[in-house]
């Protein structure tokens, strides 16, 4: 079975094939009927959090084809752009939320990558540090509510949505508290007399900002306040960026509605086959007891939690390497899960663990899709985008580390 499952992925199979061929080989060793894979797969239709993964992901898309991009680092460079290295800090800020709203780390760096990368070239920094900070930056939100994985990971994970986003604020403020203090202290010496503070410019800003400002409040404060339930604040969202988007700004046509629709659903339809087709392999997987026998092998060599932890980050950042991030979450997070509690490891706190570790695997080849996407968009060879990015990784990589051996960093809110 093993051999034909490694056969059908060197051959190109679609993931979700693969998995379901594993549910079916493994149902039919135990002589179940292959009918319990498709009662299964109409489960999901019962995970009370299924419709916020299409409207968040819709919401992201509407966003990210109006000028809300452009607004957005125009709001934060008119408040922060005058500090010393001022423009590298709004990247990143900026970067941060609109992934956070759109779930895709691409999206961000094609979206505000044509907006920043001239900016900061412009402004005076090197290229080879603009083309790191755009291309890390791009994955800096993954930890910030409405992100896709993070409502995915609770999903799986059968752990409440909204302590995985309180947990998820003081590690992915860390992050970009870091790599904020990394682009000022690089650069801060050659950026000493910056553009100063215009309150008439400040004003005319919010004012074209009018629209968007209320948003990430509504929600934000919506979901952390208990006022929302995730699947009502992301109609919410939806809603509200189709009004202002589509019918007040008038920067998204009708008649080009179904075509985003369209490709939002597409990548909407991959995560949710594949989680589909999980739950099938998932829960034989469960039954047949093999999180217990890989508990069995590990503890023979690990004793302790520090020492899974260790081993834990290692196989995490090779895991993002060769698999993307939603892949990862349905077939990984299962197994993985019943061995961290034995490890006395909250389920909310390896969420954390899991996902910003996870968020380097953007960064690491061979996969690593940020890199080449950012090779792609800013026409740049895949070498010199990957060593543009090793100093980004080696600060995300610290984060990662705190993150993992100071658990009050994702519990202190839950």
């Amino acid at each position: 079975m093993i051999l034909i499952l490694i056969i059908l992925c060197i051959i190109g199979t679609p993931l979700f094939s693969v998995i379901a061929a594993s549910a079916m080989f493994g149902y039919a060793s135990q002589e179940i009927d292959l009918m319990a894979i498709a009662i299964e797969i109409i489960g999901i239709s019962d995970m009370p959090f299924l419709s916020a993964i299409p409207l968040f992901t819709l919401s992201g898309y509407l966003l990210s084809e109006s000028n809300a991009p452009k607004r957005l680092v125009a709001l934060t460079d008119i408040f922060l752009g005058w500090m010393p290295s001022g423009l590298a800090i709004v990247s990143i800020l900026a970067c941060a939320l609109f992934t956070a709203f759109t779930g895709a780390s691409g999206v961000t760096i094609i979206a505000l990558g044509a907006i920043l990368y001239p900016a900061l070239k412009e402004d005076g920094y090197s290229d080879n540090f603009n083309l790191g900070l755009i291309t890390t930056s791009g994955s800096l939100g993954l930890l910030f509510a409405p992100s896709l994985p993070l409502i995915l990971y609770g999903v799986i994970a059968g752990v409440s949505i909204d302590n995985l986003f309180k947990a998820g604020i003081l590690p992915g403020l860390m992050m970009i508290l870091l790599l904020s203090f990394y682009s000022f202290s690089v650069n801060a010496k050659n950026f000493k007399s910056s553009k100063s503070f215009d309150l008439k410019k400040a004003f005319i800003t919010l004012k074209e900002c009018a629209w968007e400002i209320p948003l990430p409040f509504l929600v934000l404060g919506g979901i952390y306040s208990g006022f929302f339930a995730i699947s009502e604040a992301a109609a919410l969202t939806a809603l509200y960026v189709f009004i202002v988007e589509v019918v007040i700004l008038k920067e998204i046509k009708f008649i080009d509605l179904p075509s985003l629709m369209r490709e939002s659903m597409i990548m909407v339809g991959g995560i949710l086959i594949v989680l589909a087709v999980s739950l099938a392999s998932t829960n034989y997987m469960i039954d047949s007891g093999l999180p217990q026998k890989i508990f069995g092998l590990v503890s023979e060599v690990v004793d302790d939690q520090i020492t899974f932890i260790i081993l834990l980050l290692l196989f995490l950042i090779i895991l993002g390497a060769i698999l993307d991030i939603f892949s990862a979450i349905v077939l990984v997070v299962p197994i993985l899960l019943p061995i961290a509690e034995m490890y006395e490891i909250n389920q909310i706190h390896l969420g954390i663990i899991f996902l910003s570790t996870m968020q380097l695997g953007y960064l690491t080849p061979p996969v690593g899709i940020n890199l080449f996407i950012a090779s792609y968009r800013f026409d740049r060879s895949i070498i010199d985008v990957y060593s543009s990015t090793i100093p980004f990784f080696l600060i995300l990589l610290l984060s990662v580390i705190l993150i993992a051996f100071l658990p009050s960093l994702s519990t202190v809110f839950i």
